[in-house]
């Protein structure tokens, strides 16, 4: 793997686009490892019912909204873009739930 120059280091688009690919890259791991999470928690949670945890959600949106500001970004923009990865694990989680128990 090859390491991208830093956002200051750009000087052309081609240096701009290496980085976002390498940072995609590097994203896609950690969402993999992300769904490894729901995985994990579709085994363990007793009932789907406790798959969508409304609170727990809430609690995720406001950890990244606080990371965001800490960081100098935008909470609301941050705060959309987790709210479908959450949504988005919610609903690999119930499919991962229902496919354990249809296992059994």
């Amino acid at each position: 793997m090859t390491s991208a120059k830093t956002p200051e280091q750009c000087e052309t688009m081609i240096d701009v686009r290496a980085g976002v690919d390498e940072v995609d890259r590097a994203l896609v791991a950690l969402l993999v490892r992300r769904f490894g999470y729901m995985d994990a928690a579709a085994r363990i949670k007793p009932d789907r019912g406790a798959v969508r945890d409304e609170a727990r959600k809430a609690q995720v949106l406001e950890n990244v909204a606080q990371e965001a500001i800490a960081a100098g970004l935008e909470p609301d923009r941050l705060r959309a873009v987790w709210n479908e990865l959450v949504e988005q694990s919610i609903a690999y989680e119930a499919v991962r739930w229902d496919r354990l128990r249809a296992e059994i």
